[in-house]
């Protein structure tokens, strides 16, 4: 029965200890990633045999990997690029946040972020430099946040989003403000984009008093709404529209 976990087990200790680099600000490794998820899989699947068949020992070997497995959840909710939160991540975490924060009828602000004319940035340097891209914007994005509250996820392609919650909309402006300087700083060059001469985001954002029963989706419907205006008005700066 040692046997049966001992692969597995490797996995964990090797995933968990990695996980430690990802919160350290190390990028995420793709092939731990899939062979972490395919493994995630097969200890599922033991567990619950072994539910049925052990003793009370057992049993209390079952709960130590548990433990190790809700760890292994975390790796799961790393974008495997950029190494912050995916989109999965995201959404679970900002239905938690918006049912949290009705109760007390505070405020939540969003913002979607897109990396203006990054389609021509892959075709003009490659794709790998355009990887290498996503992670410097995604850097200089968390770096942009102060607070522990705050979070940021890689949404889609070249497409980011910030939950803010408890943030007002002077906080969530400050915000924008900060994320567009910290990603200007960087002098990406981008000869292609009409822009700027170096890599840009354009940047919606809106805030509203939660109420229970929203839904996280409105939310986002909202902020890329206000996404669109900014890059209809020339992209490379952010628009707020307030949350109704």
């Amino acid at each position: 029965m040692d046997g049966m976990y001992e692969r597995e087990q490797k996995t964990l200790d090797d995933a968990l200890a990695h996980l430690k680099d990802v919160r350290s600000g190390a990028p995420v490794c793709a092939e731990l990633f899939e062979t972490v998820v395919s493994e995630y899989k097969l200890l599922l699947r033991h567990q619950q045999k072994l539910i049925k068949i052990t003793d009370k020992a057992s049993t209390n070997m079952i709960t130590g990997q548990k433990e190790q497995i809700n760890e292994l959840k975390n790796i799961v909710h790393y974008d495997v690029l950029t190494g912050i939160y995916n989109r999965r991540y995201m959404e679970e975490n900002l239905r938690r946040v918006i049912k949290l924060v009705s109760r007390s009828g505070g405020v939540l602000s969003v913002l979607m972020l897109d990396i203006d004319y990054f389609k021509k940035y892959n075709d003009t340097y490659g794709h790998s430099q355009g990887d290498t891209c996503l992670r410097s914007v995604a850097e200089a994005i968390t770096d942009s946040l102060s607070r522990a509250e705050d979070f940021a996820a890689r949404y889609g392609g070249e497409e980011f989003a910030v939950v803010l919650p408890h943030a007002d909309a002077k906080g969530a402006k400050m915000i924008a403000e900060k994320i567009i300087a910290n990603i200007n700083a960087l002098n990406i060059p981008h000869k292609k984009s009409e822009a700027a001469k170096h890599v840009t985001v354009s940047i919606g954002l809106t805030t509203g008093n939660v109420l229970h029963g929203q839904s996280y989706e409105s939310y986002l419907k909202r902020a890329d709404e206000a996404l669109y205006m900014s890059k209809n008005n020339g992209r490379n700066q952010y628009t707020y529209i307030d949350f109704v």
